[in-house]
């Protein structure tokens, strides 16, 4: 390895633990190189174990100074590093505030449908049924939260596990509300998501819950992403940012849905 990689080696491991994480774009302006030099010097980090990867964000694999091949990824940390941080988290603690005791509810995958489950207070008894690692990570370890988990093949791009068990399992269950994350929101084309892989399980909880919640950040809006799964009046409520515009709620609304902004 030349002197100047191992020195920017130690400038992103620097950077990394005063800052909890950050994006390879933040990096890689930081360090004046390219995007593309940050990504190969974090995967090869990200092959020692010493960083990790996700959604083009990364943290520091935290243990004493010393890589630790065996330790979970620290999703709080990972959620801090990706964009509009600040306003899904404030997302996750109004949709929160739509949970009761008791209540039966589905989580959708995603930054956002993370950011809610951990609003959730941590000793609230309520049944949750999720379909993604990062919800599951959260919530399992609490003693009051009866936890159901939609399995499947596991895709590393958005957390969630896929299977037609899986789907099948959804449709078994009844919620009494669901909260939905999307990638794309188009008052012409709909509600979307990137990968086809989604669909199902996202139509499988619209179907089998009373209320149904769109959780999403306001950079969602105008967007239209490949794989249609919903339009607007199959949603009851909007959970969203205050920086989303008149010109955007105007049709949800118009369409029936309560628009909640935190």
């Amino acid at each position: 390895m030349s002197d100047k990689r191992a020195e920017r080696f130690n400038q992103i491991i620097s950077i990394l633990r005063q800052q909890s994480g950050a994006s390879i774009k933040d990096l890689a302006e930081q360090l004046d190189v390219s995007p593309m030099t940050v990504r190969r010097d974090l995967e090869a980090l990200e092959g020692q174990g010493v960083v990790t990867l996700f959604h083009g964000s990364v943290v520091y694999n935290e243990n004493d100074g010393n890589s630790d091949f065996g330790k979970e990824p620290d999703y709080a940390a990972m959620i801090a590093a990706t964009s509009h941080a600040a306003e899904k988290r404030r997302i996750g603690r109004k949709a929160a505030e739509l949970i009761n005791p008791e209540d039966v509810v589905i989580i959708d995958s995603g930054t956002t449908a993370e950011a809610l489950a951990r609003a959730i207070p941590e000793d609230m008894p309520l049944t949750l049924l999720c379909c993604s690692l990062n919800v599951l990570q959260v919530i399992a370890p609490r003693p009051h939260v009866r936890v159901l988990v939609a399995g499947g093949r596991y895709h590393p791009d958005t957390q969630m596990f896929e299977s037609l068990e899986g789907i099948a399992f959804i449709e078994r269950n009844r919620a009494l509300k669901a909260f939905v994350s999307a990638a794309g929101i188009n008052s012409e084309l709909g509600v979307t998501c990137l990968y086809e892989y989604e669909r199902n399980t996202k139509v499988a909880i619209l179907k089998h819950a009373l209320t149904k919640i769109l959780i999403a950040d306001s950079s969602k809006f105008g967007k239209v992403l490949p794989v249609f799964f919903a339009d607007y009046h199959d949603f009851d409520i909007l959970v969203t940012d205050d920086k989303l515009s008149q010109a955007d709620t105007a049709p949800l609304e118009e369409a029936g849905v309560k628009v909640l902004k935190a």
